[in-house]
């Protein structure tokens, strides 16, 4: 029985110690298709979303000032 037992013993730390394995090399998978993803969108030359939203304030900022220039041109023009 002694070595019934030790056989079982053995079976679940090689099982403990696979699935140690299998979830280091997910953890790597991850990290690396992590990595990737993340040279592939640098070189792509995306913008933030900050950078966006700021632009597009920016762009609004620049129609205000162009409808109000606007109605400053014609209301000099009908005097």
């Amino acid at each position: 029985m002694q070595s019934r037992n030790k056989f079982f013993d053995d079976m679940s730390q090689l099982m403990t110690n696979a699935m140690g394995v299998a979830q280091g090399a997910k953890d790597e998978a991850e990290t690396a298709f992590n990595s990737m993803i993340e040279r592939w969108l640098a070189d792509r030359d995306f913008v933030t979303r900050e950078e966006f939203d700021a632009v597009r304030a920016m762009a609004q900022k620049a129609r205000e000032e162009n409808e109000a220039l606007k109605a400053r041109i014609e209301a000099l023009e009908a005097k």
